[in-house]
């Protein structure tokens, strides 16, 4: 009996939604687009955040750079300050290499922005990128065609580069480049091997590089460019390599006890640090806004069951009439007010993943469709339903029969 009255109750909202269906439909409509709001805003949080790990924060968990300047800063006074510092020579990485027991690999890596040109063709903006040979133990980009240059080749300043793919598309048409010789600068160099494709970050093109060894990039750009030092060690003795570095750096730079460092020490943690921090005050708005978009939803649908108590006053007296208990009128309006909520909320899931499919598709600003958002937008929609149809269930509850059956 119990499982025919609930089977009952369902019935009878299922026909009240069905004979109201433009009043079922307004009350849906807040609620959907509060929820496709927040889902959308959700699913861009998500896939953005799994966009900086991947793309910006490239360095792998067990790599951790030194640089004069800082990698990650939000204030321009401690760039302008930076640059006044002592720059970081090959010297400097020779003695981390040689004096850090904690670390594994140790490399040096520098960039400046050249022209790129090939058979007449000519690229802007390349970034051309200079690397110790061990850099390919420690970066996490992989060759894709060809291969890496030697520690000879670094050695004896071999005219040897690797390109990224925007310079495979546009300097050589997609044809294989490799053996072939391009001019950067007054240098020729022969393409030995392409890098993976990368992409764009947040509208930069990640793959407009060349990249050479140390000492070409040093005889073309001048002894003095400042270096980043580049440290894999494991995950055991990470923080102890850090320290070991930062102790070598300091020694080298006669900083005592009492001084600041004059050089940098960024990680893939720091990265996603400053990341955080920059969007989390900016996707809270986000959120904050959909919240009360759902909300406002919630109140709409209070009013308009409200509104249906009203109107359906006689509909209940006859209800009660028949022997409907005070806790099955209570139980069917609560479940219409849950049900047009979960339903809106159904929709606006859907219309909110369809928004971030599109936005993944058709745009470069990434999206992360994960289940757990599906799950909370049904949890969120079935609480609104809860809370804002209590009101309106328990009016229609107590309403006397008698005075009920005498409305028209």
């Amino acid at each position: 009996m119990k499982m025919l009255a609930i089977r009952d109750n369902l019935n009878q909202c299922f026909s009240a939604l069905r004979a109201h269906k433009l009043r079922a439909s307004l009350t849906m409509l807040g609620l959907t687009l509060g929820v496709a709001t927040l889902i959308t805003v959700m699913t861009i949080v998500q896939g953005a955040n799994v966009f900086v790990e991947q793309k910006i924060a490239n360095l792998g968990t067990d790599v951790f750079q030194v640089a004069r300047t800082p990698f990650a800063v939000t204030d321009f006074n401690i760039i302008i300050k930076a640059l006044k510092y002592r720059k970081i020579e090959l010297d400097d990485m020779l003695a981390v290499e040689e004096r850090c027991t904690a670390c594994d690999e140790v490399g040096a890596s520098a960039s400046a922005s050249v022209r790129a040109r090939y058979n007449g063709k000519e690229v802007q903006d390349v970034s051309l990128a200079g690397e110790t040979a061990n850099m390919v133990f420690i970066d996490t980009r992989t060759v894709d065609q060809g291969r890496f240059f030697t520690p000879s080749e670094d050695q004896h300043r071999s005219g040897v580069c690797l390109i990224g793919d925007t310079l495979v598309q546009q300097l050589f048409d997609g044809v294989t480049p490799l053996g072939k010789t391009i001019r950067i600068g007054d240098e020729e160099l022969m393409v030995i091997g392409t890098m993976d494709k990368i992409g764009s970050v947040l509208g930069q093109d990640q793959d407009n590089f060349v990249m050479v060894p140390l000492s070409v990039f040093l005889k073309m750009k001048g002894i003095h460019s400042s270096l980043t030092i580049n440290v894999k060690a494991g995950k055991r003795n990470f923080e102890q390599a850090q320290d070991e570095a930062q102790l070598i750096l300091r020694a080298r730079r006669h900083l005592t006890a009492g001084m600041e460092n004059d050089f940098f020490i960024g990680t893939k943690e720091s990265y996603m640090a400053l990341w955080r921090s920059i969007s989390s005050s900016f996707f809270a708005v986000f959120i904050m806004v959909s919240v009360i978009s759902i909300v406002v939803g919630g109140i709409v649908i209070m009013n308009v069951m409200l509104v249906s108590v009203t109107a359906r006053r006689r509909e209940i007296g006859v209800r009660r009439a028949m022997g409907a208990t005070k806790s099955d009128i209570l139980r069917q309006f609560m479940a219409e007010s849950v049900i047009q909520c979960v339903a809106g909320g159904t929709i606006g899931i859907s219309i909110g993943f369809l928004l971030a499919l599109a936005l993944r598709k058709f745009t470069p600003f990434p999206a992360s469709v994960q289940t757990w958002v599906a799950i909370m937008g049904v949890v969120m929609s079935s609480a609104v339903g809860l809370f804002f149809g209590i009101y309106p269930a328990m009016r229609a509850s107590r309403l006397d029969p008698v005075v009920a059956l005498r409305s028209e």
